[in-house]
């Protein structure tokens, strides 16, 4: 039996069993971006009834080479996937994303992954450094999850570590300039048996190297911005408000679902008669 108690740690894995492991990039390739989108699709597919967005316009219309970093909060075992759904089905980028004990999953590397280990803050300088010389690379954005460990779904107040404001003073003084997009993600039963995917991108941030960068205030402000969106997102679902929703898939209805929808119709028609 699983104790409720234990699902959410405040100690990252790799702290938590004090071990060394190697620094291991992400390993991706044409290739394995076709095996990816084939995997994590299926998956995804095989779980959910639909996936739907909206906001995408926030990402798509930045300039190409600027480079980005989208932050989202992170509460379960499908976040990962979505990542890479967002990146590869919405953004057509590569995905950067730091994965703890990756040693683990060696195949993740394939699809965008590189490993942290956050052990102490100097044994996560490497994945950092790495971060930053990967946001140069156009074809692919950074995708973060600021609070460091997993929290509870609609866990309030949102808080974040000092990784994403770092990133984004490093990267401005390399590059000159970065995007920042909070994505907020919802998983919900609606009318259908199965559940769905909703992410909504939000307003895109932009730094350049002559803005004046309180890493303190940043880390605070951004926080703020990301629970703002996630509140919103969710008062819009609770309210019906789905205006604006594109769909990344849809699944066709179950044959006893298509039963249930012909027998509501047949049901309203002999009303209305």
């Amino acid at each position: 039996m699983i104790d409720l108690s234990e699902l959410y740690s405040e100690v990252p894995p790799t702290k938590l069993r004090n071990k060394d492991e190697p620094f291991c990039p992400a390993a991706t390739s044409k290739f394995w971006k076709i095996i990816g989108d084939i995997v994590f699709f299926g998956m995804l597919k095989k779980r959910f009834y639909a996936f739907r967005f909206r906001g995408a316009e926030n990402y798509l219309s930045k300039a190409p080479d600027m480079p980005t970093i989208m932050y989202a909060p992170h509460s379960n075992w499908w976040d990962g996937i979505v990542a890479y759904a967002i990146s590869s089905g919405i953004c057509k980028k590569e995905m950067r994303l730091m994965v703890e004990e990756l040693k683990r999953f060696p195949l993740l590397r394939h699809a965008g992954c590189f490993s942290i280990n956050k052990k102490s803050p100097q044994a996560s300088m490497t994945a950092l450094k790495y971060a930053i010389d990967e946001l140069g690379n156009p074809n692919c954005h950074l995708y973060m999850y600021p609070q460091g460990i997993i929290k509870p779904p609609n866990f309030r107040p949102i808080e974040f570590q000092s990784g994403l404001a770092y990133l984004v003073d490093k990267t401005v003084r390399k590059y000159g300039k970065v995007a920042l997009l909070p994505v907020a993600v919802n998983y919900l039963f609606l009318r259908d048996n199965r559940p769905e995917v909703f992410v909504e991108f939000g307003q895109r941030i932009e730094i350049y190297k002559n803005d004046n960068i309180d890493r303190k205030e940043l880390t605070d402000s951004l926080a703020k911005n990301l629970e703002e969106l996630c509140d919103k997102q969710f008062y819009d679902i609770s309210h019906a408000h789905f205006e604006g929703y594109d769909t990344l898939f849809q699944q066709k209805l179950k044959w006893y679902r298509r039963i249930e929808q012909r027998l509501k119709q047949t049901g309203e028609t002999f009303i209305i008669r």
